[in-house]
């Protein structure tokens, strides 16, 4: 795609670039329709991958990329871990829209569901990982734009980008070798000044556990008022006129006063008690009724 212009032409940086993040290294599987980018076989079985033609694809999806009026219809895509920061970032900088991370079943072909969305282009890092997307869009008949191994599947992929898929770096650096091509089509920076964007904001970072540690510790800067951690204890006197303050001041204390009224005092009163009879007899013994039965 080049057409043997000079500026189109595969510069010597990209090509130490493309070998130093192990680009060219594919896998020891080849599948029948990879065959044309595979340039020979090691003596391990690992295949290597034409550089060149790698570059040749990879401006042709650039220039299908710059072809859409709005950057937002372009939509990229990556399941895998390494290929997520790379899509955000290249989201960012050419404005396309990004589906990092789990791709939910229906968001070509369900009009229904909130996430729904008509892209006009797809771009994917795995064709393995992300066979769901790839295959909604062969339903709404949308092209894909896809990086492949030597042993990816290539069904219902328009444009094939071979590279190794494998090594997070090499994803990284491709997805930033495409978003600089973009760019450059566009108009949007030149070809003869370097992209201030460096590579490295495109690779996979996996954040060590001192590193997580560090970032839970929260760091306080010591007021005047704290005391020290090394300072000299107190005197034994001090303590004890403390304890004897304490306990003189307990000693003086006195209960407060009672808000509620006072109990009611039982006694026992024998006028009072109802049991009590002065006759001293029983209830049943009444001598004043008529005892008469009639």
């Amino acid at each position: 795609m080049s057409g043997g212009l000079p500026c189109l032409a595969l510069d010597k940086d990209d090509v130490t670039k493309m070998l130093a993040a192990s680009t060219h290294l594919g896998d020891s599987n080849v599948h029948f329709q990879m065959e044309q980018y595979v340039f020979k076989r090691r003596g391990d079985g690992v295949c290597l991958i034409d550089i060149k033609k790698t570059w040749e694809k990879l401006l042709l999806a650039a220039r299908v990329i710059a072809a859409i009026e709005n950057p937002a219809d372009v939509c990229v895509i990556s399941s895998r871990n390494f290929g997520q920061r790379s899509v955000l970032k290249f989201a960012s900088h050419t404005g396309a829209t990004a589906i990092a991370g789990r791709f939910t079943p229906g968001t070509f072909t369900n009009q229904i569901q909130a996430a729904f969305r008509e892209p006009r282009l797809l771009v994917v890092t795995d064709p393995a990982a992300d066979h769901q997307s790839i295959e909604e869009s062969s339903y709404v008949n949308i092209p894909v734009i896809a990086f492949c191994n030597t042993n990816s599947p290539t069904k219902y992929v328009d444009i094939a980008i071979p590279c190794n898929i494998n090594s997070s770096n090499s994803i990284g650096l491709m997805w930033w070798l495409l978003a600089r091509e973009v760019k450059r089509m566009r108009g949007d920076i030149s070809r003869i000044t370097e992209w201030e964007i460096m590579p490295d904001l495109y690779f996979y970072r996996e954040e060590k556990p001192e590193e997580e540690e560090e970032a839970q510790v929260i760091d306080v800067a010591p007021t005047q008022d704290a005391p020290a951690f090394n300072a000299a204890p107190a005197a034994a006197t001090t303590v004890d006129n403390a304890f004897a303050a304490a306990d003189a001041e307990i000693s003086t204390m006195n209960a407060p006063q009672s808000t509620f009224p006072m109990k009611e005092q039982w006694t026992t009163d024998a006028s009072n008690d109802w049991g009590a009879d002065n006759n001293g007899g029983e209830w049943g013994n009444d001598t004043t009724g008529d005892t008469t039965w009639t």
